[in-house]
């Protein structure tokens, strides 16, 4: 029987299509790439500000965490992109690739800075990512705060601050499916298909032969399989294959195909708490005075792609030490010149601006676990925020030296006050409650299937361990969370994969 392809990808994300491209490129033979959700042609995935409307809805797979300890019990959003394009079609599209001994840092051989760099550069050669233009003038006087970097876009190697790059082209998405996918589809033998969900992969023996999709329908690889559904998805795929813990498989009635015990640990995230500032003529927001600007927007972004639809709302921010010593930048702020609501409406009436400090390198680990064999049941996401108290403090540190950073800003007329929670929350412990009230994350999730040696689940080559023809290339594979947003290192990792699967199968 002839099989359906010689490598089936699963997941369309920043990744996955990036390695089903690469794969096609390099002359591996038939490439299959499926998606879940639907295509990405839809006005709202291309125009920056549409995302404000893509999280939570049907091109978004809406999971929710488990209730966080840390935070009181509280359950979080955790949006992962359900559409071409995965997370980088609903992401602000910010790019970083994080600091340069974040990937010394992860100890796994052949994934050190001098490795990664060339794969970098690889994936910036066709996205081109660059500083947006036409940014809020409270963005452009953040570029003064450290001085160093000047106009320059601001970077976690130091403290520095500014306008952040995007990868955008003429102020619209310019994401991994419109970059590698497309091209690659056109000019070799890679086919595309939506709105084909997995269930779970279906070995013989310990060999990787088909994948199963929700419907039932089979589709065979004659050379392999790659998982690039992202942190949730790849490990929950993997569990119902029978690849992770032996007695959580078994509880769940999952015949085990191999015992790894590791899949599905190690999820961690940026955590990130901040400051609401509101006043008139300050941020961008719902006023009478504003109303006029808000109901040309969409015609002035049709027609110039200016304006504040062109805004993917976070536009710059700032990488510095939370308590201002000698160490490099251990927080990552996030700075949005939009009046946010701190009261729980999605929508609310005022001008202002929001900042937040993320911890570049959390310590606390969560896991992720099935709850049913049934795919449509979602699966436990324990992100295990503040599980280790030295993230609680890092974040404590930034916040009062975020509040002493954006008073000493040369805002100017546009400056307002604080609202939420106000100056007159000052003391640690005030503070600390505030972290456990507001904190949420960056939306990066990381590291449920991390490569390594040893008991990791993925060989530093992205192979999956104790099995043959599996591969994952995604962001599960990170031992440690890069120290900035982490669109780009997915994208590296795809990349990588893709080379490493070729040469490894020829």
């Amino acid at each position: 029987m002839t099989a359906d392809a010689d490598f089936i990808v699963v997941g369309a994300g920043s990744a996955g299509c990036i390695v089903a491209a690469e794969l096609a490129r390099r002359d591996v033979g038939r490439v299959l790439l499926l998606e879940a959700g639907p295509s990405d042609n839809h006005p709202l995935v291309k125009m920056p500000f549409g995302l404000t409307w893509l999280m939570g809805s049907k091109r978004d797979w809406r999971f929710k965490s488990d209730p966080q300890k840390g935070l009181g019990d509280r359950q979080l959003n955790v949006h992962r992109g359900r559409m071409l394009g995965g997370s980088g079609s609903i992401n602000s599209m910010v790019w970083f690739r994080g600091r340069c001994d974040d990937f010394d840092g992860w100890n796994v051989k052949g994934w050190e800075w001098p490795d990664v760099e060339p794969a970098f550069e690889a994936v910036e050669a066709k996205l081109q990512p660059k500083q947006m233009t036409g940014v809020h003038p409270l963005v452009q006087a953040l570029s003064d705060l450290f001085g160093g970097n000047a106009n320059e876009a601001p970077t976690p190697e130091y403290e520095s601050a500014g306008t952040f790059r995007f990868n955008m082209h003429n102020a619209r998405r310019w994401s991994a499916a419109d970059a590698f996918m497309r091209p690659a589809q056109a000019a070799y033998d890679l086919k595309v298909r939506t709105g084909s969900e997995v269930d779970r992969i279906e070995f013989e023996g310990d060999q990787a032969k088909r994948v199963i999709l929700l419907d039932g329908t089979k589709l065979s690889a004659s050379k392999g399989i790659v998982l690039s559904a992202g942190s949730i998805g790849s490990p929950a795929i993997l569990m119902r294959s029978g690849v992770g813990p032996a007695e959580h498989l078994q509880e769940l009635g999952i015949t085990v195909t191999h015992n790894s015990e590791e899949v599905g640990d190690n999820l961690h995230d940026h955590p990130a708490a901040g400051l609401y500032f509101a006043g008139p003529r300050s941020g961008y927001g719902l006023t009478l005075s504003q109303m006029p600007a808000w109901m040309l927007a969409p015609f002035r972004y049709l027609f110039t792609r200016k304006g504040r639809f062109a805004s993917p709302t976070v536009e710059g921010g700032a990488f510095f030490n939370a308590r201002c010593d000698t160490g490099e930048p251990d927080v990552q702020c996030h700075f949005i010149p939009f009046m946010l609501d701190w009261k729980g409406s999605r929508f609310t009436h005022g001008s202002g601006y929001f900042a937040d400090v993320c911890a570049c390198r959390p310590k606390s680990r969560g896991r992720l676990r099935l709850t049913s064999a049934d795919p449509n049941v979602a699966p436990d996401i324990d992100l295990g925020l503040f599980q280790d108290p030295d993230d609680v403090e890092t974040l404590l540190a930034g916040l009062k030296r975020l509040r002493e950073l954006m008073s000493k800003a040369a805002f100017g007329k546009h400056r307002a006050p604080e609202v939420y929670p106000g100056p007159e929350v000052s003391s640690d412990e005030a503070l600390r409650q505030h972290i456990k009230d507001r904190g949420a994350t960056a939306y990066h999730p990381v590291g449920t299937l991390r490569m390594g040696e040893g008991t990791a689940p993925v060989t530093p080559r992205l192979a999956v361990a104790g099995v043959t023809d599996l591969w994952v290339a995604d962001a599960s594979v990170m031992p440690s969370v890069t120290s900035a947003n982490t669109n780009a290192p997915s994208m590296m990792i795809g990349y990588r994969a893709a080379k490493f699967i070729s040469e490894d199968t020829a």
